[in-house]
């Protein structure tokens, strides 16, 4: 069976924070793929804000998700702090890919616990279609 590899950028310019709760396990005791796929729907919420964007309003359009790839490591549990690292890249006429690293902190260790990449179209929600990416988008996004 083939298995999703999923080539992460050298470099990323923003990370964040998040401490896993109690309310992020599922039945088996540890995150599951919808809690993970949460987490870094935030990580992309945290990343969008400090280039002061929202997901709705990003230099005057909104973003809509096309696909998602996760490729899991290692498990997240209760008390874990994750760091997840995002950068974006892969930008064309439409859209681009936010790729994320998520490592588990562990005193002076990290722990890769996964990786994972979220295609981006720009969109108008009030006309629901496409739209092109402004320019500043990539500008902004894509700086070090």
């Amino acid at each position: 069976m083939n298995r999703i590899k999923i080539d992460l950028p050298e470099e990323f310019h923003f990370s964040t924070t998040l401490q896993i709760r109690v309310t992020d396990l599922n039945y088996g005791g540890h995150v599951g793929n919808d809690t993970f796929l949460s987490l870094i729907h935030e990580a992309r919420q945290q990343f969008l804000v400090s280039h002061g964007y929202k997901e709705l309003s990003i230099a005057g359009v909104g973003l809509i998700m096309a696909d998602v790839a996760i490729e899991f490591k290692k498990e997240l549990n209760y008390g874990d702090t994750v760091t997840i690292s995002v950068a974006a890249n892969g930008f064309d006429k439409l859209g681009f890919d936010l790729f994320y690293k998520l490592e588990i902190i562990k005193g002076s260790e990290t722990q890769l616990a996964g990786k994972a990449k979220t295609g981006m179209l720009c969109y108008d929600y009030s006309e629901k279609k496409k739209v092109i990416v402004p320019d500043e988008v990539i500008t902004k996004l894509s700086a070090k």
